[in-house]
């Protein structure tokens, strides 16, 4: 088979560099691309250039948005006595699909994890602390990866704010509906044994 022309490996190059895009689907893409409607493709383009230059962190939770403060910040009907940490902006919309959280975020940018580099200061957690300084927040949620960096973030967030008078609390953390007990891994049923609950 013959070498595709520079432009299209370019592309192909770009596009695999996407979350969740391989080698394959990236060239099914560029392909896709080079043979639309030119109309198509400008208008694409620009649908990606309008997001990345109209899209900001919010200023208040660190959450994406177009103005400041960010809808859920700006929500009056919101409990600001709850706030939930998350490790990125992307998290937050993972958690408003589920819609039963109707509190306040706060996304942390990161891990602390001191093998790569991220120590606290790196975090956005002086900025947490500055949100509990006032007395309003009753209850910080941890969300987590159940790794060893969430672990250790946890761990620093809870010694941190505790001593407030905060109540620090974190997802519980088990087996996905709809598998099976033969596809989890052994820190997985322990957590779930920990964190059960009555029925």
């Amino acid at each position: 088979m013959a070498a595709l022309p520079e432009p299209i490996v370019n592309l192909v190059a770009s596009l695999s560099k996407l979350p969740g895009i391989g080698p394959r689907s990236a060239e099914r893409i560029a392909l896709h691309l080079v043979q639309s409607e030119k109309e198509s493709v400008q208008r694409f383009a620009e649908h990606i250039l309008a997001a990345r230059e109209k899209i900001q962190l919010c200023q208040t939770c660190g959450g994406l948005t177009e103005r400041q403060p960010c809808i859920f910040c700006d929500d009056p009907r919101r409990d600001p006595s709850q706030i939930c940490v998350v490790e990125r902006p992307v998290d937050i919309f993972s958690i408003e699909k589920a819609g039963v959280f109707r509190g306040a975020y706060h996304v942390l940018g990161g891990k602390i994890s001191p093998l790569n580099g991220v120590e606290p200061e790196d975090l956005r957690i002086a900025d947490l602390e500055k949100r509990c300084e006032s007395g309003a927040v009753k209850e910080i949620i941890i969300a987590l990866p159940s790794d060893v960096e969430g672990d250790a973030t946890s761990f620093y967030l809870n010694k941190l704010l505790a001593p407030r008078g905060v109540r620090m609390t974190r997802i519980a953390q088990g087996l996905a509906v709809g598998s099976g007990l033969e596809f989890a891994d052994e820190l997985t049923l322990s957590r779930a044994l920990e964190g059960r609950r009555d029925l």
